[in-house]
């Protein structure tokens, strides 16, 4: 379904050419004349990289965007620190959407206070508001923001308009914070790997069935960690606009940097049918473009397909599952004792097969991924005049946007769901993060979303609560609700799809969109709810470090969602500290109490206090650092926290899986390695050091590492770092990596912060 090539490719006349010995010769047989070094600026990627590169240099490049995006989680972090560091005006389109926090009865007033705050920002500094249920973050940016050959930046993992042309990613707060400052996204040019998609799919084939497929091949290997995907090949004239989307918005879940894909003329008509024709231009490949691996996709090959709990990547065909349920579903509860780790907490899918067959609880077509035009419709056609039945199945239906759902109302579609008894909701994100639809203890929901990381439905295992995401696609979603939750795939319904047109009608958005940019009134008041809270001071790296280990983690990968949770959480985003008491909390809930206590002996130490009558633990360790070093003391030493996992950050782009940390006294984290760049430069921007360890564990949860002369290892580009881990009877030495760093990069750790640094560049 999905093959990986060995080797780089050439690609040109629309054909493939593997790099072997005999590469050059085809290419010249073809009339075609590169050589390597010149065909890697033939991608699309690197045209557009180069149209938005400052730097003069094309192997580190210095980012500009045309335009950003940020939602209710994110934006009043990502605001207030540009503020604080002297903003005045956003200087690009900035687009604020509220589709994260709209239930508004979690937490009391605070979400619809974050509402507020956003709408006089955006009057303030010149931005464009989106209200509660209007549209949710990447189909607004879609229909109203992209454009052929643009850049966007957004604070969501799922920044993704490749398929219209749009190179897009997604990051945490900081960079975004850097584009209002008018600073620069910096980044090594990243390898580009060209997705050739042949054939066509089968009518019962969905989007998210050729997306599993392709993350099943890519994540576990890092075949594409990193770097672009380049969508290209004669399959994807067989695909509509929609289509395209569908598949492009899960590429972040194969942890690529961004996505670009080929454009035709139905992308034509797309921004046509959007009254933005003139964003429209077409992009190819220049004959000869080299690739530094290539995804081969044959469409017509691609079954409806499963994610089963706890990861994107944990794919099967619905098929396979069907004729194998009972040894399938014993590996994946074997994979769930792991991921859980938690001996209270047992997650059982076994005793959801009846007769053979699995059963599950809930159905949910929702968000970027499942709530778009298409998606819906099919799923309509295949309900159509039948029922989900009474029992405990359930399904509901979020369109994506106002105008998705407006075209729904008047072809029909939805009147066909609500008669079959499926729920159709507003524009919201919320079942894609466990804000909304939160399934049963130990009950299994199949969703057309973005992810099924373990608790991102909402279940809380602290409380013995645990429930599970499969990923499939809207149609076999619907062809399940058919069969009252007997799991079914598309194919095995007798339908005939009725492919109404869109027609997208603007009106809603004029009427309730604030459309600010370019408009900003800086005599206008920002509007503080009591929630809303500033970043608490942080502190310039210090000469020396010493870090309680207060957290290891050896769960092959770690998401963003275990280091701090989404949900209900989320409500508290606006306020740092108290979004900190949350962090690792369904992983580790040890971790919280243990960073606290250590950082309480380092605001002793930074009011002139001895930090080890605050400590006591810390007596017998700093005694035995200066058996080495007699000179440390507490004028020249910072003492905080750190945390280890073997691979950690895979998943959302929220700068708060790192800045709780900070908060709560983190100064670094140590890894084998980092799932994603986004989270490593989360870590970056919140001044925290991003360790590289890999080998046995020569540390326990619970120790400390001294690490000496940590800052002028910093200044001077380092990448090796002496450090030791200290007990009161020893002090054993090991070394930590660094990683490249830019110069920025190392002043904002030095700085301790990315506010901190442009506080200094303000004062300048």
């Amino acid at each position: 379904m999905a093959e990986l090539f060995k080797t780089g490719a050439y690609y040109a006349k629309g054909q493939l050419i593997a790099d072997d010995g005999s590469a050059e010769s085809r290419l010249k047989s073809m009339g075609v004349s590169v050589s390597k070094d010149e065909a890697v600026k033939n991608t699309m990627a690197y045209g557009i990289l180069k149209a938005h590169n400052t730097s003069g240099d094309m192997d580190s490049l210095k980012i500009k965007f045309d335009c950003m995006a940020s939602h209710d989680i994110t934006y009043v972090g990502i605001i207030q620190t540009a503020s604080a560091s002297g903003m005045e005006k956003f200087p690009i389109p900035y687009v604020l959407t509220n589709c994260h926090n709209s239930l508004c009865a979690v937490g009391g007033t605070i979400n619809e206070d974050d509402h507020v705050f956003g709408l006089s920002a955006a009057k303030k500094y010149g931005g464009i508001y989106v209200p509660a249920h209007q549209a949710v973050i990447h189909q607004y940016m879609r229909e109203m923001m992209s454009g052929c050959g643009k850049m966007i930046l957004g604070s969501d993992s799922h920044t993704r308009y490749g398929a219209l042309g749009t190179m897009a990613i997604g990051e945490g707060g900081g960079e975004l914070a850097k584009q209002l400052l008018s600073q620069t996204y910096d980044v090594a040019r990243p390898e580009v790997i060209g997705v050739y998609l042949t054939g066509k799919p089968q009518p019962y084939v969905g989007p998210q069935d050729v997306a599993l497929s392709i993350i099943g091949a890519v994540f576990e290997n890092g075949y594409v960690k990193n770097k672009v995907m380049e969508f290209i090949g004669d399959g994807i004239e067989n695909l509509n606009v929609e289509y395209r989307n569908g598949i492009d918005v899960m590429t972040t879940e194969t942890t690529c940097l961004s996505s670009i894909w080929m454009t035709d003329e139905k992308v034509r008509e797309y921004y046509k049918a959007h009254g933005r024709e003139e964003d429209y231009k077409e992009l190819k490949p220049a004959d000869g473009a080299y690739y530094n691996g290539i995804v081969y996709v044959d469409l017509s090959e691609i079954k409806p397909m499963i994610a089963m709990p706890f990861h994107p990547s944990n794919v099967y065909t619905i098929d396979e599952l069907n004729e194998n349920t009972e040894d399938i579903l014993d590996e994946v509860e074997k994979k769930a004792v792991k991921t859980i780790d938690n001996p209270d907490i047992h997650f059982e899918l076994k005793s959801k097969i009846r007769n053979g067959r699995l059963y599950v609880e809930q159905g949910v077509i929702a968000g970027c991924a499942g709530g778009t035009f298409d998606n819906i419709c099919d799923a309509a056609d295949i309900l159509d005049g039948k029922t989900i039945g009474s029992d405990e199945f359930a399904l509901s239906v979020y369109p994506s946007s106002q105008p998705t759902f407006m075209s729904l109302v008047e072809n029909g579609a939805i009147f066909k769901l609500m008669q079959s008894g499926a729920t159709v909701r507003s524009a919201f994100c919320g079942p894609c993060f466990g804000a909304g639809d939160v399934p049963p203890n130990q009950g299994l929901s199949i969703r057309h979303s973005t992810r099924n990381f373990p608790n991102r439905e909402g279940s809380k295992p602290g409380n013995g609560q645990i429930a599970g995401v499969a990923l499939m696609d809207a149609r076999s979603i619907a062809a399940t609700a058919v069969n009252k939750g007997r799991l079914t795939p598309a194919n095995e319904i007798d339908v005939s799809f009725t492919k109404p047109k869109y027609f997208f009608n603007r009106s809603v958005y004029d009427n309730r969109v604030y459309f600010g940019f370019g408009k900003a009134e800086p005599s206008a008041e920002l509007k503080y709810g009591p929630n809303i809270k500033p970043w608490p001071d942080m502190s310039p790296l210090p000469e020396n470090l010493v870090l309680k280990v207060a957290s290891l983690i050896t769960d092959p990968v770690t998401t963003t969602d275990e280091l701090i949770p989404s949900g209900e959480t989320s409500s508290y985003r606006s306020n740092p500290l108290g979004l900190a008491e949350f962090t690792l909390s369904r992983k580790d809930p040890n971790y919280v109490p243990s960073a606290k206590a250590i950082q309480l002996a380092e605001k002793a130490r930074l009011k002139g206090e001895h930090p080890c009558q605050t400590a006591p633990e810390l007596k017998g360790i700093m005694d035995m650092v200066r058996t080495k070093y007699p000179d440390v003391n507490r004028n020249n030493i910072g003492i905080g926290s750190t945390i280890f996992a073997v691979k950690p950050g895979d998943g959302s782009a929220r700068e708060q899986a790192a800045s709780c940390q900070k908060v709560l006294g983190g100064w670094a984290n140590i890894a084998n390695e980092y799932a994603t760049k986004r989270y490593r430069s989360n870590l970056i921007n919140w001044g925290m050091l991003p360790f590289i360890y890999k080998g046995e564990l020569p540390f326990e949860n619970g120790d400390f590492i001294f690490i000496p002369d940590v800052i002028n290892g910093i200044k001077n580009k380092a990448d090796k770092f002496k450090a030791f881990v200290v007990r009161p009877d020893s002090m054993k030495k090991f070394t930590l990596e660094m990683g490249e760093l830019t110069d920025n990069e190392r002043q904002i750790i030095l700085d301790g912060c990315l506010i901190n640094y442009n506080k200094k560049l303000l004062k300048k």
